[in-house]
């Protein structure tokens, strides 16, 4: 399993009611629902990923995070998770809204724009970094709005979420030893972690 998701799993209780947006092949369900005796869904918009999650026995609908959360009940889940996708959605302030509405927490991961090596690469090449976390051209990521982790700061500041948890790690899941100072995090973090809830 990925390391994000392994490490989103820690931050699920036991027995949750979660939901799992853009949940590709279903890995951290599976391992919700195993592991953690958890009643886990998923939401993924890439049917051929969606058909194999539902082969597989797992709950997945075919679907966006963008258009579908909106026919989910207030309060229907513990945590709604959304991993690596939040820089690919259309409208990521209003998925958030969305996923805390129908969630107690969020649970958001994605990849730091603000990591030295892209600032690097794009300084010194004049062209769109790739590193391991990023390895796509330009043309073909799915990503429409990239931040930072200083930017996701910010949003939640701004919306009013408490953030309860969160972690800077490399690509290897080494957690930074920066963990106090979000301005190192944003510097020197490859991917970030954060456990919201309504204020």
């Amino acid at each position: 399993m990925r390391l994000d998701l392994r490490l989103i799993a820690g931050m699920i209780a036991p027995g949750s009611r979660v939901l799992d947006i853009g949940c590709g092949d279903g890995a951290l369900l599976a391992h919700l629902t195993t592991e953690k005796d958890a009643d886990a869904r998923g939401i993924e918009i890439d049917m051929a990923q969606a058909t194999q999650a539902v082969a597989n026995g797992l709950a997945v609908i075919h679907g966006d995070a963008d258009h579908d959360l909106a026919s989910y009940p207030d309060g229907a889940f513990d945590a709604v998770v959304l991993s690596r996708t939040l820089q690919a959605v259309e409208r990521p302030r209003e998925v958030l809204r969305q996923m805390l509405r129908i969630g107690r927490n969020a649970i958001v991961s994605f990849p730091n724009f603000g990591h030295w090596q892209m600032r690097w690469r794009l300084l010194t090449r004049g062209r769109m970094p790739d590193t391991e976390t990023w390895n796509r051209p330009w043309y073909e990521t799915p990503n429409i709005h990239p931040c930072t982790i200083a930017d996701f700061f910010a949003l939640c500041d701004a919306e009013g979420y408490v953030v309860e948890e969160w972690l800077a790690v490399d690509e290897h899941g080494q957690r930074a030893p920066w963990r106090r100072s979000r301005w190192l995090a944003n510097l020197f973090g490859e991917q970030a972690l954060f456990k919201l809830r309504r204020g």
